[in-house]
């Protein structure tokens, strides 16, 4: 009876500090507050791009990005951020196709390699940059987001440009309508 109260005892014994080494190791890999807003701050700035320093890049004929318009192609030949071209991940302007992986993901991988891809769909709190930015880095392709959508591009130009820029600036010229001529030189077209 003795040996198996102590074989009882070590088990509860052993369970009890088995567990109390686990918790202390899941507590001890836990980041610190610090670590976590230094991870929050490098993948934001990895990640976003700001509008400011595209419309720098359009007044500029900077040919380093790609700016990628997700809206449906009818949307985008209606308006669009001047230079960007059209993937569409919306079939028309209330159905998404963000089951078109082999489309989409194609396109993208089509796109030269040398250029920094930067995403943007209707307006902040939209989800399609977000979920097309995972659908291609869950294939080896990376893409950035631009911090505005087109509503706040084509809306909110206040509220994203600098007060002194609100009369320096014409939100009009940053705005084109139809297909995009795109490529390594501004008038070379790009078929996708």
């Amino acid at each position: 009876m003795k040996l198996h109260t102590l074989l009882v005892i070590s088990i509860i014994v052993s369970a009890a500090v088995g567990a109390f080494a686990g918790w202390t190791a899941n507590e001890l890999d836990k980041p610190t507050e610090q670590e976590l807003i230094k991870g929050f701050y490098d993948t934001e700035n990895a990640v976003h791009v700001s509008p400011h320093s595209i419309r720098k890049k359009i007044d500029s004929g900077a040919g380093d990005y790609i700016l990628v318009d997700l809206r449906s192609a009818e949307e985008y030949m209606d308006e669009h951020i001047k230079g960007a071209i059209n993937i569409p991940a919306y079939r028309d302007p209330d159905t998404p196709a963000y089951y078109d992986v082999d489309r989409i993901v194609g396109a993208f991988a089509d796109l030269p390699d040398d250029r920094e891809v930067i995403v943007y769909c209707y307006s902040v709190p939209c989800m399609t940059g977000r979920k097309i930015g995972k659908l291609l880095a869950d294939r080896g392709i990376f893409v950035k987001h631009l911090g505005i959508g087109w509503n706040e591009w084509k809306y909110g130009w206040t509220g994203w440009n600098h007060e002194h820029e609100w009369n320096a600036t014409n939100p009009e010229e940053y705005i084109a309508t139809g297909p995009l001529p795109y490529g390594t030189r501004p008038d070379e077209p790009i078929v996708l």
